[in-house]
């Protein structure tokens, strides 16, 4: 079974040499096709002769069916998750300057109300932290693909607002690299066992809404946080293609604040993210299985 291409398409009939092998220049096009074409442009069952192919190469044509499927599913998925991720954060955030907003007339307040003052205030507090961290992230394997990252160093912007020791809630958003290597997973490759080895530089940005359980305690302030959030992974040129990946991730960590100035504190933390391992080659496909970001952290906040 010989592999060909030609003005009119792709040509899996059978040749003078009768091999099943695809030759190098033969796949490289193969591959550029699938990362390419919509998936509509590609041939279905009773339309195979539209790229010169037959009903046996059924199962090669819908593992690239697939992968376009897959990338078109992502660049629009990631299109709604932004747009009602930002709705919901403008929700939050005027949420919290109404909730500041009703706590001002307290400084104007006499008598009785003035005295339980410091009992209603000793918890609460409104900051805003930056912090850097180290990522440590997981490798994966699945569906013929071997999936590494490269562990990296980012920074975390966060908005928090702290009603009580048991309500709080924070807006988070950080940024790191997020290189990544792709090869044909040993010995359960399959379809990409022809592939090259791919490394993929890229950026990626995580935003999360958090709640916040805290407890001051003198100067010093433990909390445990856990939220929802997305992971976009924007990858770097590669002469094989690529994709945007967004993942829903889990968020969960604690940590201690330690006041230092009647406004300035420190922020030690650690914190995870649990997620489907981001895909953003083009030529493999995505590893199908959950992975974790380690993130240990550290900086200052400032309390308004």
């Amino acid at each position: 079974m010989a592999f060909r291409y030609s003005s009119r398409g792709f040509d899996f009939g059978a040749g003078k040499d009768e091999t099943t092998a695809f030759d190098d220049a033969g796949y490289a096009i193969f591959l550029e096709h699938c990362s390419n074409k919509s998936a509509n442009a590609l041939p279905t069952l009773g339309k195979e002769r539209s790229l010169g192919s037959f009903r046996e190469q059924s199962l090669l044509l819908q593992d690239c069916k697939i992968w376009v499927n897959s990338k078109t599913e992502t660049m629009m998925r990631k299109k709604w998750i932004i747009t009602t991720f930002i709705l919901f954060g403008m929700a939050v955030l005027t949420g919290a300057a109404a909730l500041a907003q009703a706590g001002a007339p307290a400084k104007d307040q006499t008598g009785d109300a003035q005295g339980e003052r410091p009992a209603a205030v000793k918890h609460t507090q409104t900051d805003l932290g930056l912090s850097g961290f180290a990522t440590f992230t997981s490798g994966t394997k699945g569906n013929g693909t071997q999936q590494t990252p490269t562990n990296s160093a980012g920074g975390m912007l966060e908005l928090r607002h702290i009603v009580s020791p048991l309500i709080g809630y924070e807006m988070t958003v950080a940024y790191s690299p997020a290189n990544q290597a792709y090869a044909p997973n040993p010995g359960a490759c399959g379809l990409a066992c022809q592939n090259p080895v791919t490394k993929i530089s890229g950026k990626s940005t995580e935003v999360a809404i958090d709640y916040v359980a805290s407890y001051k305690v003198g100067n010093l302030r433990p909390f445990v946080v856990g939220g929802l959030g997305f992971f976009m992974v924007f990858p770097g040129p590669t002469p094989f293609g690529n994709n945007t990946a967004v993942r829903p991730t889990y968020v969960y960590g604690g940590g201690l604040d330690w006041n230092i100035g009647e406004k300035l504190g420190v922020r030690l933390q650690f914190r995870g993210n649990y997620y489907k391992a981001p895909n953003v080659s083009s030529i493999y496909p995505a590893t199908g299985v959950f992975t974790q970001s380690m993130e240990p952290m550290g900086g200052v906040f400032y309390r308004f």
